[in-house]
């Protein structure tokens, strides 16, 4: 009996040596990690649909077609009335899809989405984990499962699309005026001519450009960039859309000629404005209506109110030093105002959930400070402190709660995303078929969208990104608070 033990702790030693180095900490949390993918997984089978990868489908026999010789915007998917509904540019973007089946396009698809939402995830967290003390890796590892399986997630990466790219390109663009604040500090030691360019964010305004050529709405970043007169940005972005569309008309002139010529104002490829997953107001004003197509001037009118207030929250969220939450309501805005936001389109509720949570975060964390000594006031927006009364034990606690609500609610209303059980087609099934509640229900993403663009709070300082050849002073004075 001796011996065998023996002889079993022998087999043993080689994991004993592979787990050394790893303390029972980070085995926990990588433990922590793998439970919060594995709930991800089983809320996208309980919450989600049937995912075939139905739109890579529609791009790769397009470009299956277009490599045969055939016009690209001549294709209609089998069994379907849909075609390539991209600018040239994204159809040689997705080109050498045709030189592999699409379930291989579409896994390929899902494995660089999960990838560069990670990347944009470990970009958006780095300031509050900096600030809490908590493990990137770990808070990363934790958040990219829990936003795949939220609506715009899992519908990207179900149906293979590329919202999750192109929301990458475009917070790329965030990180680069972040870094572009911070010349003359750490990153002027970087290494190598390349690296100085890179850390010095000379190159913000690419990603929108890039995905603006691909997909048009992302041309609201521009326009942000000119209003806020980050020139050098704006300027990038439209040189780099320019550049991109020239290079199609180059390349594919008769497919260029033929997308802005004609297939761009075919708004009726796309489906039709009622539809249940389209989400934006032009879809929330045909369902009210009960028609198939939106009232064009009251979806015009209401879209400028939209916009107007938009844009000029993102402008006053940026002049507080809070860049995440302007390119936030940025892209909300765009969601809402554009003609057809499909669910997948709305992954700016990811952004938009750790603002919440951050904002709930940091209102806690000052009001730890607001217990003062009997008589001595409040610093920390008036509130207990005054008239020499110490504040309430359960102060701390209770503060930022609603924040904090707003941020767990919007989640879970994208994770199980009431739209589908109520959803109707015209003519067969009207959208009040059941009921207020029913019709509510069908519009909740996007009344939830338009309560964000009107109400998202900000977080003054928190992540200034200013350039600092002209707002040097806003941004010393920020860094130093």
């Amino acid at each position: 009996m001796p011996a065998t033990v023996g002889r079993r702790m022998d087999r043993l030693a080689p994991v004993r040596r592979a787990t050394r180095g790893v303390d029972r900490r980070t085995a926990v949390r990588a433990g922590v990690i793998a439970t919060v993918a594995y709930a991800a997984w089983l809320a996208i089978g309980a919450f989600g649909r049937p995912y075939n990868f139905f739109d890579m489908k529609i791009y790769h026999g397009a470009v299956v077609w277009w490599a045969n010789g055939n016009e690209l915007y001549e294709f209609i998917a089998p069994s379907t009335t849909l075609g390539f509904t991209y600018p040239p540019f994204g159809a040689l973007v997705m080109l050498p899809m045709a030189l592999v089946p699409v379930e291989v396009a579409g896994w390929l698809n899902a494995l660089a989405s999960i990838g560069a939402l990670a990347l944009v995830l470990a970009g958006l967290l780095r300031p509050i984990v900096d600030r809490l003390g908590w493990p990137l890796w770990y808070t990363v590892g934790i958040a990219t499962p829990m936003a795949i399986a939220i609506e715009p997630g899992r519908e990207t990466l179900g149906y293979g699309q590329v919202n999750l790219l192109l929301f990458a390109l475009i917070m790329a663009d965030l990180i680069g005026l972040r870094w572009r604040a911070r010349r003359g500090t750490r990153f002027d030691d970087a290494v190598g001519p390349l690296r100085r360019f890179v850390f010095s964010g000379a190159w913000a305004g690419v990603g929108i450009g890039l995905a603006t050529a691909v997909k048009l709405t992302p041309a609201l970043f521009v326009a942000y960039l000119v209003i806020t007169r980050q020139w050098r940005a704006a300027a990038t972005a439209v040189g780099t859309t320019i550049g991109v569309t020239l290079a199609g008309f180059a390349l594919v002139g008769a497919e260029s000629r033929a997308y802005f010529g004609g297939v761009l104002w075919q708004t009726e490829r796309v489906g039709a404005a009622d539809m249940t997953p389209n989400q934006s107001l032009a879809g929330l004003l045909a369902r009210l209506y009960d028609s198939i197509e939106t009232p064009g001037l009251l979806w015009l009118s209401f879209s400028v109110l939209v916009l107007a207030l938009g844009l000029s929250r993102a402008v006053s969220a940026r002049a507080d030093g809070d860049e995440l939450t302007a390119f936030t309501l940025v892209g909300l805005t765009a969601n809402v105002v554009s003609p057809i936001s499909w669910s997948h389109h709305l992954v700016w509720v990811i952004p938009a959930v750790i603002v919440l949570a951050d904002a709930a975060l940091r209102r806690r964390e000052a009001s730890r400070g607001v217990a003062q000594r009997p008589g001595q006031a409040s610093s920390y927006g008036g509130l207990p402190g005054v008239n020499g009364l110490r504040p309430p034990i359960w102060y701390p606690t209770l503060t930022g709660l609603r924040h904090g609500v707003a941020a767990v609610g919007l989640y879970l209303l994208f994770l199980i995303s009431p739209i589908w059980p109520y959803e109707h087609q015209l003519p067969e099934v009207s959208h009040y078929q059941d009921g207020l509640f029913g019709a509510l229900m069908e519009n909740s993403l996007a009344v939830a969208l338009i309560v964000l663009v009107a109400a998202l709070p900000w977080r003054p300082g928190a992540e200034p990104a200013f350039y600092a050849d002209r707002f040097g002073r806003a941004a010393s004075a920020v860094r130093g608070s």
